[in-house]
């Protein structure tokens, strides 16, 4: 769900309200569908009202980006219900002929098949293969109609277990910053001018740990994950040193 309207913010917003209702009327775990960061932004904006349903979430792996939320309690309800989530992975039939796969190219080829994007979770792309996670609901079908990525004749196969599936590899870098003010940083990692970073909160692009950020000039702390909207995701490890004019060298993980 793409949150184009005021409308889809408020249908959003109803349905995870409908959801912690009815767990907790009737003590059964309810379950979204995967949620994006501005979807999840939503969320969090509305957790507090949301927490005596004991909402959790997961998106098949500790890395995934996009979220299902599970409303309900294992300890009061007494069991344990896991997340309606699979783990595909597909390869192209004929090794030797086939095409380099971009994300958008895996993601293309779901969309073609009329597949709904909250459907999907992460997708990672390897070296002409790639791993997706979907609904359970939508695994068998996408296992029997996910036949061809741009010119090349594939298979899918669901896999045992999530943590096999591929991980993003993240490009270690240092950076030197005159603060750890959030917009001075990004424009730094991302060789960008000041006005152009700030640009990208302005534009809502920019989330800190899966939440909007509207606040350019925050500090930014070490641990912390960002996500911007056509450029990645970055992981700030640590300062690694301070030089003698005054600059802050970070340490930081960039995924493209």
């Amino acid at each position: 769900m793409a949150l184009n309207s005021e409308k889809e913010l408020a249908q959003l917003q109803k349905r995870l309200q409908e959801l912690a209702d009815k767990s907790y009327r009737q003590n059964i775990f309810t379950f979204s569908s995967f949620l994006g960061l501005a979807e999840l932004d939503v969320y969090y904006r509305m957790e507090k009202n949301l927490l005596f349903s004991h909402p959790a979430l997961f998106g098949g792996d500790e890395e995934s980006e996009r979220k299902v939320i599970r409303f309900g309690s294992p300890e009061e309800f007494g069991y344990e219900e896991d997340y309606p989530i699979t783990c595909i992975h597909v390869t192209p039939l004929s090794a030797k002929f086939a095409d380099d796969f971009s994300h958008r190219d895996f993601l293309g080829a779901l969309m073609n098949l009329g597949i709904e994007r909250d459907c999907i979770g992460d997708i990672r792309v390897g070296d002409r293969e790639g791993y997706l996670y979907c609904l359970s609901s939508m695994a068998e079908f996408i296992c029997e109609n996910l036949v061809q990525i741009k010119h090349t004749h594939v298979g899918c196969e669901v896999t045992g277990q999530m943590d096999t599936a591929k991980r993003d590899e993240p490009k270690s870098v240092e950076v030197q910053v005159s603060s750890l003010r959030i917009d001075g940083c990004l424009s730094k990692v991302y060789h960008i001018s000041r006005a152009e970073s700030i640009a990208l909160f302005q534009g809502g692009k920019v989330y800190v740990n899966g939440r909007l950020a509207e606040n350019n000039s925050r500090m930014w702390k070490p641990g912390e994950t960002v996500n911007v909207r056509g450029y990645g995701k970055i992981i700030f490890r640590e300062v690694k040193y301070e030089t003698k004019k005054g600059k802050i060298c970070l340490a930081v993980d960039v995924y493209r």
